[in-house]
């Protein structure tokens, strides 16, 4: 009996032995790990920020007038075209009771000055026939008389220019009269029939009649962000895209950057400003909405290789990559790179186009058979 236990106790743990000497051969046996590998092309690289802002004319003008009063005519709206000294807009004037007396006892007393000139010089003439005052007494009589005439026509000038916006005389310089004084399209008329306006001074800016600008220029205006201001200079290029003209990319030249900036949402913006290209076949309405590709670097058709392929030495820190030799025999092939994207990295020097570079993503056989 104790014969038989021993025996099936020894027979288990030969058993035992032979599955885990089995076990550890066909795990000896399997596959190695291998890797795949890629091959460098031919990219276009393009290292850019981004900035956002809107398309703004280059020169917008504001038409405001010089006289307040209500508007009793509006000949123009947004979207037309209007060159220099086109009408806008007619005022009537609404006279204020104050300035209507002041021009009054202007002229009031203009014609008591005018009329003692008069008296004045009539005398001085009857003592020249008789030889009593000098021809120098009598023209000194015209010249004061002459004064006083035009100081009591520019009285009444004043008083009507008071009560009606014009004066005989003036056509087309009438105050009332809005007339434009540059050449473009009319960005918005903020004013209607019946509206009261007031006039431009040196204490108030006035009401605006118009907004009109040169639609062929245009600018992006937008911000960027303390971070990317240092990457970028003047007359660098940008790529427009508007969001409301879809597949079109519109060029510009960055040339301006705030030397200021302005804290938003708790961060520092400085203001940028690019001139767009003229563009004959597209017409771009102010205040769209638009993104900037500020081009800070680009290099067309280069020996590139994905980002992902390059290994950095612990101690140099300097780039390389794997070339493969043989079948699955890689060895170490320094590099020297140029621009990157993010994506693919330009490379200048230490391999060719034909060269296998070793894809650092491990596979197993059978999972390769899978795919």
């Amino acid at each position: 009996m104790k014969k038989s236990v021993t025996i099936s106790i020894l027979a288990l743990i030969v058993v035992l032995f032979g599955g885990a000497m089995y076990y550890l051969y066909q795990k000896n046996s399997e596959d190695p790990v291998v890797y795949e590998t890629d091959t460098p092309s031919k990219q276009t690289i393009v290292r850019k920020t981004m900035a956002t802002g809107s398309i703004l004319p280059l020169e917008e003008v504001l038409i405001k007038p010089n006289i307040s009063g209500v508007i009793e005519e509006v000949y123009v709206e947004g979207g037309d075209y209007v060159k220099t000294g086109d009408l806008l807009a007619k005022i009537k004037v609404v006279p204020n009771l104050s300035a209507v007396n002041d021009a009054r006892d202007a002229i009031d007393r203009a014609k008591i000055d005018l009329d003692d000139q008069r008296r004045n010089l009539d005398r001085q003439r009857t003592l020249f026939e008789k030889g009593v005052v000098s021809k120098t007494d009598l023209e000194r009589a015209e010249v004061a008389h002459d004064q006083a005439k035009q100081t009591y026509n520019a009285a009444m000038k004043r008083l009507d220019i008071i009560k009606t916006g014009t004066a005989s005389g003036y056509g087309n310089e009438a105050n009332t009269l809005i007339r434009s004084t540059v050449t473009g399209m009319v960005l918005d008329v903020p004013v209607e029939k019946g509206n009261q306006v007031i006039e431009s001074n040196n204490f108030n800016e006035g009401t605006t009649i118009a907004a009109i600008a040169d639609v062929e220029k245009m600018i992006f205006e937008g911000k960027v962000d303390e971070s990317e201001v240092g990457k970028i200079k003047e007359d660098l290029p940008l790529e427009i895209t508007v969001g409301a003209i879809e597949n079109q990319v519109f060029d510009a030249v960055l040339d301006y950057i705030a030397p200021k900036g302005k804290e938003e949402n708790g961060a520092i913006q400085f203001e940028i400003k690019g001139t767009l290209k003229k563009q004959d076949t597209t017409f771009i309405r102010a205040g769209l909405s638009a993104n900037a590709s500020i081009i800070l670097a680009r290099a067309d058709s280069v020996l590139a290789i994905k980002e992902a392929l390059v290994q950095f030495d612990d101690k140099t820190k300097n780039p390389f990559v794997e070339i493969a030799t043989g079948e699955q025999q890689f060895e170490r092939r320094d590099i020297e790179l140029g621009i990157s994207d993010g994506i693919y990295v330009e490379v200048k020097s230490g391999i060719t186009e034909e060269a296998k570079i070793k894809v650092w993503n491990e596979i197993e056989k059978d999972e390769l058979a899978q795919n």
